[in-house]
C-alpha cells in the first residue's frame, strides 16, 4: 500500500505519544550528529553535507516512509561508493548520480519492487558489507595514525602502499585520541545506555584537545567553520553525457539505499512487533535522495543503528524522526561553530567502531563453514568489493549466485524411467499405494523438480539414449511444479519425434503453471486434452485405448 505511515499514526495521535517521539527524537538527533559529520567526512566531501544529508533526507524518510519508526540518513555502507565517485567525477557528479539514484527507487517503490529485493543472497550481502567494512577502517588510517599523506588514493592497494610509506610521519597524539574515542563507545553503556559513547567521547576529546592543545588536525583545520544555515537548492549539470556516466553509480546507490532502507524496516518489525509497507519505503527513500542531491546532501537510506536507538528510547512514530532531523538543523543553525574544533581522530574512531559492527565477521565466518557455493560467491563478493568497485562486486555477486542456484536446482531435478511397475496416485498417503503393471507398448517417464532451462538439455539426452519405439510414452509430471520456455521447447522437440515416429504421448498429473503453459503455446492442442490427464492411473487407461485401437 502506498499511503505513508506518518498519515495513519497521526489518527489516533496523543499528548503521551508525543511526549515518548519527542525524548526519542532528541535522543536520536544527537547520536547522530557525530555520525553525520564522520559519514560525510569519510566520503571524501565536507562535514556539512553530512548533516545536511541527516536534516533533508532525514525528515522526508520519516514524512513519506512506509516504517513507523525508520531513522534515515548517511550511513556507512556509502562511504565506498559516494568517495570513489567524487574521486573520480566531483562532487556534481555525486549530485547527479544521488538525483537519479532517488528517482531509480521511487519508480522501483511504484512498480512494487519492495517485495523483490528481499531476495538478494545473504552470502551477496555478507560479502559485501564486509568489503565495505574494511574500506571504511582503511579510509581511516591516516586520520587514525595521524599520517601525513597529502592525497589519500582510493584504490585499495595504492591506499595501502600510500599509508605503510608514510608511517614514519605516525602521531601519537592522534593515536591516542582514536583509541579513547574506541575505549569509551565501548564501555560506556555501562555507564548510560540513554546518552550515546560516540557524543560522549566527541565531547570529551574535544575538549582535551583544546585544553591541551594537542597538536592534532581538527575539522577547522582542514575544512574550515561550518556554515550556520541551509544552503539553496541547487540543480547540477543534467546533460546527457554527465547523466549517461553516472547511471551505473546511481544503480549501485538506489540497489544498496534499497537493501540497506528495507532490512532496517525488518529489524524495526522485529522490535515493535509491526509491519511496514517496503513499497511506500522505497519511494520515500527515493524522495529523500532526491531532495539530498538537490540541497548538496549525499546519499541516504535507513539507519539500522540509529533506528533501533529510536525504538529503545520509546519512539513511537515518525513524528520522533521529523524529530530527530529537526534537532540537527538547530544544532547547524546556532551550534555549528563548536564543530571546527573536533579532533578528526576522533571521528576516525568513531568510523572504526562503525567498521567493526558493520563487518558481520560473525556472519562471514559461519559462511564459510557452509556450502562451498556460498563460500565462493562470499569470497568474490568481498574481494571485488575491496580490491575493485562495489558495483562490480554486486553484480558478479549476483549474477554467481544466479548461475549456482541453477546448477544446484538442476542437480535437483531427476529423470528416470519406470520399468514394469507404476506406483498408484492416492489422496490419503497413509495408505500404502498399489502397484500398476505398465502394459506392453507403453514406457512411462518420471520427471522429478522443475522442469526449466538448466535441466533441459538432461532431459532430451535421457530419451534420446534410452528410448525405444513403444506405441505409448507417459510423461509421469506429478512432481513438476514449474517449466520454463526452454522445458516447453525441449517437450515440444520430444513431442514432434514422437510424432513422426508415430508414438502417443500421454502427460499425468501436470500441475496448473505448466498446464498455463502448455495451453499458452498451442502444445496442449497439439498433444490433444485426451492425453492430458490428471493422474497414472487415467493415463494408463489412455494408454490401452491408444493400443486397442
Amino acid at each position: 500500500m502506498l499511503k505513508p505511515k506518518l498519515f495513519t499514526t497521526l489518527k489516533n495521535y496523543s499528548g503521551g505519544t508525543f511526549f515518548s517521539d519527542l525524548i526519542a527524537g532528541l535522543i536520536v538527533g544527537i547520536v547522530a550528529l557525530p555520525l553525520a559529520i564522520a559519514f560525510g567526512i569519510a566520503s571524501g566531501v565536507s562535514p556539512e553535507k553530512g548533516l545536511i544529508t541527516a536534516i533533508v533526507a532525514g525528515f522526508l524518510i520519516s514524512v513519506f516512509g512506509g516504517s513507523r519508526v525508520q531513522i534515515g540518513g548517511p550511513t556507512g555502507a556509502f562511504v565506498v561508493i559516494v568517495y570513489g565517485i567524487v574521486q573520480k567525477y566531483g562532487v556534481d557528479g555525486l549530485t547527479v548520480a544521488t538525483l537519479i539514484a532517488g528517482v531509480l527507487l521511487v519508480i522501483m517503490g511504484l512498480a512494487r519492487l519492495g517485495t523483490v529485493i528481499k531476495f538478494i543472497p545473504h552470502p551477496v550481502t555478507v560479502g559485501f558489507t564486509s568489503g565495505i567494512a574494511v574500506i571504511i577502517f582503511s579510509s581511516q588510517a591516516k586520520d587514525l595514525f595521524g599520517l601525513s599523506i597529502p592525497k589519500l588514493p582510493a584504490d585499495f592497494i595504492e591506499k595501502w602502499a600510500a599509508i605503510l610509506e608514510h608511517i614514519p610521519s605516525f602521531n601519537l597524539y592522534s593515536f591516542l585520541i582514536a583509541l579513547i574515542t574506541i575505549v569509551i563507545i565501548a564501555y560506556w553503556p555501562r555507564v548510560s545506555r540513554k546518552i550515546p559513547g560516540s557524543l560522549i567521547a566527541l565531547i570529551f576529546c574535544s575538549a582535551w584537545v583544546q585544553f591541551f592543545h594537542w597538536p592534532l588536525e581538527t575539522i577547522g583545520t582542514r575544512f574550515g567553520d561550518l556554515p550556520h544555515t541551509l544552503p539553496l537548492p541547487h540543480f547540477p549539470d543534467l546533460s546527457f553525457s554527465m547523466i549517461r556516466k553516472m547511471i551505473q553509480p546511481a544503480f549501485a546507490i538506489a540497489f544498496l539505499g534499497g537493501i540497506e532502507s528495507l532490512l532496517s524496516a525488518v529489524v524495526a518489525d522485529g522490535m515493535i512487533g509491526g509491519r511496514h509497507r517496503s513499497n511506500m519505503e522505497l519511494v520515500a527513500q527515493g524522495i529523500a535522495n532526491i531532495a539530498s542531491g538537490v540541497f548538496g546532501g549525499i546519499p541516504a537510506t535507513g539507519a539500522i543503528a540509529r533506528t533501533a536507538t529510536n525504538i529503545k528510547n520509546g519512539g513511537k512514530t515518525p513524528v520522533a524522526g521529523i524529530i530527530h532531523s529537526w534537532t540537527l538543523l538547530l544544532i547547524l543553525l546556532f551550534l555549528g561553530r563548536w564543530a571546527k574544533g573536533i579532533p578528526l581522530a576522533c571521528l576516525a574512531g568513531i568510523l572504526v567502531v562503525v567498521s567493526y559492527h558493520m563487518s558481520e565477521w560473525r556472519s562471514f565466518l559461519s559462511l564459510l563453514k557452509g556450502p562451498k557455493s556460498d563460500v565462493v560467491v562470499l569470497a568474490v563478493t568481498f574481494l571485488l568489493t575491496v580490491l575493485i568497485d562495489l558495483t562490480v562486486a554486486i553484480e558478479i555477486g549476483m549474477v554467481l549466485s544466479a548461475f549456482l542456484f541453477m546448477h544446484r536446482m538442476a542437480s535437483v531435478t531427476k529423470f528416470h524411467m519406470i520399468d514394469t511397475e507404476v506406483e498408484e496416485e492416492q489422496i490419503d498417503r497413509k495408505e500404502s499405494a498399489a502397484k500398476i503393471k505398465i502394459p506392453a507398448g507403453v514406457e512411462v517417464y518420471e520427471i522429478n523438480g522443475p522442469f526449466f532451462f538448466g535441466v533441459s538439455h538432461d532431459f532430451e539426452e535421457t530419451l534420446r539414449v534410452i528410448s525405444k519405439k513403444p506405441k505409448v510414452q507417459i510423461l509421469r509430471l506429478r512432481h513438476v511444479p514449474v517449466m520454463d520456455a526452454t522445458g516447453l521447447h525441449a517437450l515440444k522437440q520430444f513431442h514432434e519425434r514422437c510424432q513422426k515416429r508415430d508414438v502417443r504421448v500421454v502427460l499425468s498429473g501436470i500441475h496448473s503453471q505448466p498446464l498455463k503453459v502448455l495451453k499458452a503455446s498451442g502444445l496442449y492442442d497439439a498433444i490433444g486434452h485426451e492425453n492430458v490427464v490428471t493422474n497414472i492411473q487415467h493415463a494408463l487407461q489412455r494408454a490401452n485405448e491408444v493400443i486397442r485401437a
